[in-house]
C-alpha cells in the first residue's frame, strides 16, 4: 500500500492524506510553527496508531475469548517536552466496559501491551528510505 502526501497551496503546512479505498485525511502543523491547526499534526496521527492498534488488538484477543466486551476506550497522553532529546513518552489508559472480571481486565491490557504498532516504536528496528522523483508539471 502506498499513502500519498499532497501539500494544499503554496503557503501554511496543511496537507492531504490519500489512503487507497478511504476518504482523504488531513494533516496540519500547529500555529506556533507555521500551520492553522485546521488537522491533526503528524505526532497526533502517530499516538492515533497507538491507540487505535491497542483497540483493535484487545478487541480481538476478547472476540476470541468470546469475552463480554462491550466497548474499549483509550487515552493517549504525550509528553514531547524531551523529543528533542530523543525522549517521547506516551501514556496510555484504557477501559474495558463489559468486562467486570479483574482477570480478563488485565490479560486485555498485557494483550495491547504486544500490538503490532507498540512494537514499531519499542522494539523493531524501522527503516526509512527517502528518495527524490522527477519533477511533474
Amino acid at each position: 500500500m502506498t499513502i500519498v502526501v499532497t501539500s494544499e497551496g503554496h503557503e501554511g503546512l496543511r496537507h492531504r492524506i490519500e489512503v487507497e479505498g478511504f476518504d482523504d485525511l488531513f494533516a496540519d502543523g500547529p500555529e506556533f510553527i507555521g500551520g492553522r491547526d485546521s488537522a491533526p499534526d503528524p505526532h497526533d496521527y502517530l499516538d492515533m496508531a497507538l491507540g487505535a492498534c491497542k483497540a483493535i488488538t484487545a478487541r480481538m484477543y476478547a472476540r476470541r475469548k468470546e469475552w463480554p466486551l462491550e466497548g474499549i476506550k483509550v487515552s493517549v497522553a504525550r509528553d514531547d517536552s524531551q523529543e528533542r532529546h530523543g525522549i517521547y513518552r506516551l501514556q496510555v489508559s484504557m477501559e474495558f466496559l463489559g468486562i467486570e472480571d479483574a482477570g480478563q481486565r488485565n490479560r486485555l491490557l498485557e494483550i495491547a501491551e504486544r500490538c503490532p504498532i507498540q512494537r514499531l516504536m519499542t522494539v523493531s528496528q524501522v527503516e526509512v528510505n527517502t528518495s527524490l522523483t522527477a519533477f511533474s508539471a
